[in-house]
């Protein structure tokens, strides 16, 4: 099992906001299905407006794969690949010469312009989060974007795998319990293996925390289409 990374010196964020990154939250992309997944994007809403409230200057966006870069104003992500003309700044305004930025922070962006936040963000790979974190005055909130297991159902992604819903399992009950060693602690490989593509942000998160007093609260655990998807917040006193 790879060994669990270290957090360096840093900002703390006061709160964070985990949520999936499947193109149905977005009602142009699922259209008449936007019913089925309404439920999941109320939830979403639900974290990103609790993490919002805490009145943090700069939005750490999170997920994706490490390398990613890091992405601000100017750049910017689209939905065209899923059927719908929709152009999702990152942060303001997407110019010429920005950079494309992968679905994860794309949906957090959209879910951040849902939400009204105009505040500023900053999107990071996994990889990057401690290193944003240490960069930043704070105050600071995380939206860590990211989905579970595609492998929940025979129809699913990935195909079956029995071991895929007890992986997600644990990652609820890590998140309801609000506990940051159980998340830094998840097993990058199995999660490779089970195509939950959540767990790098996920472990990055758990390790930021590491040490620190966080209560949270699960909103959402389920898997409608054969991925696991996982709604949380996070206060950090």
């Amino acid at each position: 099992m790879s060994s669990v990374p270290a957090a360096p010196s840093r900002t703390a964020p006061r709160a964070v906001a985990f949520c999936p990154c499947p193109p149905l939250l977005v009602p142009a992309v699922a259209g008449r299905a936007a019913a089925d997944t309404a439920v999941l994007r109320a939830a979403c809403a639900t974290v990103v407006d609790a993490v919002l409230a805490t009145h943090p200057e700069v939005v750490v966006v999170v997920g994706g794969e490490d390398g990613c870069g890091r992405f601000g104003d100017g750049d910017g992500g689209d939905l065209r690949g899923y059927g719908v003309d929709l152009d999702v700044p990152f942060a303001r305004h997407v110019r010429p010469g920005g950079r494309r930025t992968p679905l994860a922070h794309t949906i957090g962006a959209w879910l951040l312009h849902e939400a009204g936040y105009d505040g500023l963000r900053l999107g990071v790979g996994p990889g990057d989060l401690a290193d944003a974190l240490g960069d930043l005055p704070g105050p600071v909130a995380v939206l860590a974007v990211g989905d579970g297991s595609a492998r929940r159902s025979l129809k699913a992604p990935g195909h079956l795998d029995p071991a895929a819903e007890p992986f997600d399992d644990a990652v609820a009950a890590a998140l309801d319990a609000a506990d940051p060693g159980a998340l830094a602690a998840l097993d990058p490989a199995e999660g490779a293996r089970l195509l939950a593509t959540g767990v790098p942000a996920w472990r990055a998160v758990g390790a930021a925390l590491a040490g620190c007093e966080v209560s949270g609260r699960l909103h959402a655990h389920e898997a409608p289409f054969g991925v696991g998807y996982l709604v949380a917040d996070w206060s950090v006193r």
